[in-house]
């Protein structure tokens, strides 16, 4: 392999999913503020929003989560399309 093309901090870092709390350890170069101690070693912490542990296409579960009201914002915006439709097939 050639020399000098593998980044220099190739290490163990331990990934959080902050949905569930689960945290799981592989190697990579992403940078991390924070660390964490798992089974007596200290790792470097990448925190995530959703991972294999909680996201709808590996768990077969769905879950709403509603972030600064967007459903409701979203149904009060099409609410009139809504009334509109109905009375165009009463008719």
């Amino acid at each position: 392999m050639k020399a000098g093309i593998h980044p220099e901090n190739y290490r163990l870092v331990a990934f959080k999913d902050m949905s569930n709390e689960d945290v799981f350890i592989t190697k990579s170069t992403a940078e991390a503020k924070e660390s964490i101690t798992v089974d007596g070693v200290e790792y470097p912490l990448v925190k995530l929003e959703i991972s294999r542990t909680s996201h709808p296409f590996y768990t077969g579960k769905t879950k709403l989560i509603d972030t600064a009201g967007r459903i409701d914002k979203f149904k009060n915006k099409y609410k009139k399309f809504k009334k509109a439709d109905k009375a165009d097939s009463a008719e």
